[in-house]
């Protein structure tokens, strides 16, 4: 049984209160055991239980804010810190300098539009901030692109959900279908990605 869906998830995010969910949003933003965190589906769900008087709406959403934009810059501290050390290995089998080299032009061109995207796709949320700060984006732009793309995710998903619980009778009996169709829009963007990779090679 999946820990993360239906009422488990609603059991889960009352029994951690709003000290869970702050940790757990810090973790699945920025943190490499943080990729198998419920981040959408947490969020979504925790705008549900706003709407049913569990948690104050305003503190919540601050909360969830806080925890994305901290977990990010955490994220981005670590890839900064490893950075130089990546740069100075020599090419192995496993690793290409010339992929990091990639990977920093493409932060570098497209950087700001990642951070923002990536906080509504799975795994791909948890490791953005770290490749940021191994590929040298400058620090301010990541910092003002991290609060955008935060406060945007944070404030759809959770919303989404009050919005749902407020307007839909006894909405709690369709919450497993809503977040198992939450899973699979959110990982449209990376499948999407890895098909086109794939086509083109």
């Amino acid at each position: 049984m999946d820990i993360f869906s239906g009422d488990n998830l609603i059991n889960l995010i009352k029994t951690g209160g709003l000290l869970g969910l702050f940790f757990i949003t810090f973790a699945e933003s920025g943190l490499f055991f943080g990729f198998f965190l419920p981040g959408d589906s947490l969020l979504f769900t925790a705008g549900f239980l706003a709407s049913q008087d569990v948690f104050n709406l305003p503190l919540l959403l601050l909360i969830l804010f806080l925890g994305a934009v901290l977990g990010d810059n955490v994220g981005y501290s670590f890839g900064k810190k490893i950075g130089p050390k990546i740069f100075n290995k020599e090419d192995s089998r496993f690793f290409k300098k010339e992929n990091l080299l990639k990977a920093q032009a493409f932060y570098e061109k497209h950087g700001p539009k990642t951070i923002v995207l990536a906080r509504y796709t799975p795994i791909i949320r948890t490791f953005a901030p770290i490749i940021a700060g191994v590929s040298s984006m400058k620090y301010s732009t990541f910092l003002t692109y991290n609060i955008i793309g935060g406060g945007l995710w944070t404030l759809s998903m959770t919303l989404a959900g009050y919005f749902l619980g407020s307007v839909i009778p006894d909405v709690d009996k369709y919450m497993l279908p809503i977040i198992a169709i939450i899973i699979i829009v959110s990982l449209i963007p990376a499948a999407s990605e890895y098909l086109r990779s794939k086509a083109k090679k």
